[in-house]
């Protein structure tokens, strides 16, 4: 059963530099995306800086306002139309789906203790089941010591913490109104290989404790290793220029993926862990500059992809299912 249901959205933004601004010229960041995150199911949305992933993500907590398209959350019974919640509903809304940023350097106020963080937004939330003081004070303790801190690091200042510590409190600053979504956004790229892991069990476990008390929990992880995506998620969809290029469970796309991007991510993946020793990084994608007034007629990985022959040039393919749950947008 889905939880969201996400149809056909769409974003764009002006290419705000000097002249190519006074011609009108676009950035299709997100380019009719649809896709459905279920209850109790870790989806993941990976590709290339630039590919859309973070846009469409911050579009399911209106952080911007698609410009086309849907979304569906499913509530108890209940099927609600993001785009028009007004303020209160919202608000709540936005407690149901929390967003956990990638760097939590900037997302976590230097000024502010612990406490301060992860209470400044349930003060505002509008729970009634919470009364101040003590409730509050008990409940961000229990946070914190659900992802490994301790209830006495509430005091605490940000810059005390390492950065896999700083996620953590990010982590639990997004768990503390028990939400039924929760979204990750590249939260273990700027860490370090062992402290990846570390953080990605952390989110194992808190999901695997939600399903055994009956509470749901579902995740929208956002990343640009399709391995690391392929170890925590249940299904995945392959960003490029602001399409899905391929969707298929997790378990299988390792070894089965069909889309020339699809196996592109994954080689690159394998070239980063051997270059992982001397810090050298993939080089910078093209996922965004394909995005810029692509013809609509024509495939966005054309000009990038090996395979690539005429008729990807003159006709856009879409997005085809192959095998069940398995669907890729290519004409071959």
């Amino acid at each position: 059963m889905p939880l969201l249901t996400i149809a056909g959205l769409q974003k764009r933004f002006n290419l705000e530099a000097g002249f190519f601004a006074r011609l009108g010229r676009f950035v299709n960041a997100v380019n009719g995306v649809s896709f459905t995150i279920n209850h109790n199911e870790a989806y993941g949305l990976v590709g290339e800086s630039g590919c859309g992933k973070t846009t469409t993500a911050r579009l399911l907590v209106r952080m911007y306002e698609a410009d086309g398209g849907n979304i569906f959350y499913h509530h108890t019974e209940n099927q609600v139309e993001v785009g028009s919640l007004r303020k209160a509903e919202l608000r709540q809304y936005r407690q149901q789906v929390r967003y956990v940023f990638q760097d939590p350097a900037r997302s976590l106020n230097p000024r502010m203790s612990i406490r301060e963080i992860l209470l400044s937004g349930l003060r505002w939330s509008g729970d009634k089941t919470v009364s101040p003081a003590r409730q509050f004070h008990e409940k961000a303790a229990a946070a914190l010591e659900e992802v490994g801190l301790s209830g006495s690091d509430l005091e605490k200042r940000p810059t005390e913490f390492s950065g896999g510590q700083r996620q953590r409190i990010s982590i639990a600053r997004g768990l503390l109104p028990q939400p039924e979504l929760l979204i990750c956004d590249e939260v273990v790229s700027a860490l370090d290989v062992s402290i990846q892991a570390q953080i990605l069990n952390l989110l194992l476990d808190i999901r695997d404790k939600r399903i055994r008390d009956q509470r749901t929990m579902s995740f929208l992880f956002i990343a640009h290793d399709l391995k690391v995506a392929c170890y925590f998620c249940d299904r995945i969809g392959v960003m490029y220029a602001g399409e899905l290029m391929e969707e298929a469970p997790a378990a299988s796309l390792w070894r089965e993926g069909r889309h020339p991007y699809t196996q592109m991510l994954f080689a690159s993946a394998t070239a980063s862990a051997v270059a992982a020793n001397s810090a050298v990084r993939p080089a910078a994608s093209s996922a965004q500059a394909a995005a810029v007034d692509v013809p609509q007629v024509r495939c966005a990985f054309a000009g990038r992809c090996p395979q690539a022959a005429e008729r990807c040039f003159q006709e856009k393919p879409p997005l085809r299912e192959i095998a069940p749950g398995h669907s890729v947008r290519c004409h071959f």
